[in-house]
């Protein structure tokens, strides 16, 4: 059997562990791997390598993806499909392995769909926010990525007496902002799911400073709107029509610093988020999706998705994967807030 195999949308810790786990088992079975380049592109443009055992054995604590990785999106073009599925039968894939995103599982989707491409997905993103699996791989690494940089940003804090603000990457779901939040004991974190009410944020903060306690970390995601923003957005979009987004932090410090007249600094975390060797719970997930994701092929069932569900490795639709944005589970919210709620004037957040 040969399998195809590639990375798309942004690199994430773990990637790597997958495509050695998917190599092992095409191998162990008798098959062979063909590793495509650049994500949904290198289908389109012919870029691809052949992948042994002998050279993915030792990736698995590797950062990024040794197939390299893009935003191509080829339903923006006929003529791309017609390349991409050339392609296909020129190699003579009898699967193919997209390891991505909403967009790149998306396109996965479209072409099993209209195309009858026999595909596999293993879900990747480090905003934990795609529908039909628990956690994904790279998750893990990112929030701890955050939790590092801040308990490092809290000593310089106190030591100017100053608020400051750090940007997580979450473009519609908060869950590196809450989780990391909760992790270092954040004074405030701001979630998309979530309305902000600055004058809220800006009364628990100073009443902090009121009570003796000078210094402040405040925790948002780069999705958060806020209602006295004008832009903080670049309007550059990518292939999949997204909004490339940073810059909230900034807004939201500018804001805070002078309503209280408090020095506020901020930081955005970005790409750092993505970087680096996965944590031994990204390593191991990914593995286990990656064997999943190979059994799965050879059983040909195709148009499925590898997904964790409690402790357990399953297979679920594509369909079902790509059907919705996974939002934070606002219990996690609910909980924080125990620290920057309290008995301020704030009603506390009503979850279902």
């Amino acid at each position: 059997m040969r399998v195809g195999i590639l990375t798309g949308g942004g690199d994430c810790p773990g990637l790597n562990a997958v495509i050695r786990a998917v190599v092992r088992k095409i191998h162990n079975a008798g098959g062979e791997v063909l590793g495509i380049l650049e994500g949904w592109r290198g289908l389109v443009e012919d870029r691809t390598r052949p992948l042994s055992v002998e050279e993915t054995d030792g990736i698995i604590g590797q950062g990024g993806t040794i197939l390299f990785s893009s935003r191509t999106n080829p339903f923006k073009s006929p003529e791309k499909v017609g390349k991409l599925l050339e392609v296909v039968h020129k190699h003579g894939l009898e699967a193919i392995v997209a390891i991505g995103g909403e967009d790149t599982l998306g396109v996965a989707y479209r072409l099993h769909q209209e195309h009858g491409v026999p595909v596999v997905g293993v879900p990747k993103t480090i905003d934990n926010d795609l529908s039909a699996t628990d956690f994904t791989f790279g998750f893990d690494t990112a929030i701890n990525v955050v939790v590092e940089a801040v308990d490092r940003l809290r000593t310089t804090a106190e030591s100017h007496r100053r608020i400051m603000v750090v940007e997580t990457m979450g473009r519609h779901a908060g869950w590196i902002a809450c989780l990391s939040g909760i992790a270092v004991g954040a004074d405030y974190i701001l979630v998309p799911e979530v309305p902000v009410q600055l004058d809220h944020v800006c009364e628990v903060l100073g009443r902090r400073r009121e009570q003796g306690r000078p210094s402040s970390i405040v925790v948002v995601s780069e999705g958060v709107t806020l209602p006295e923003e004008a832009t903080a957005q670049q309007r550059e979009l990518d292939e999949f029509g997204h909004v490339r987004l940073g810059g909230i932090g900034a807004v939201l410090a500018a804001l805070i610093e002078k309503r209280l007249g408090i020095e506020t600094r901020y930081v955005i975390l970005g790409h750092l988020q993505r970087g680096g060797p996965p944590t031994a719970y990204d390593r191991v997930l990914a593995t286990r999706f990656g064997i999943k994701a190979a059994e799965l092929v050879l059983n040909r069932q195709f148009g499925k998705m590898a997904a964790l569900r409690g402790t357990e490795i399953v297979a679920v639709p594509l369909a079902e994967a790509v059907l919705q944005i996974k939002k934070l589970d606002l219990r996690y919210y609910e909980e924080a807030q125990e620290w920057f709620l309290g008995a301020y004037t704030q009603p506390r957040l009503q979850t279902p």
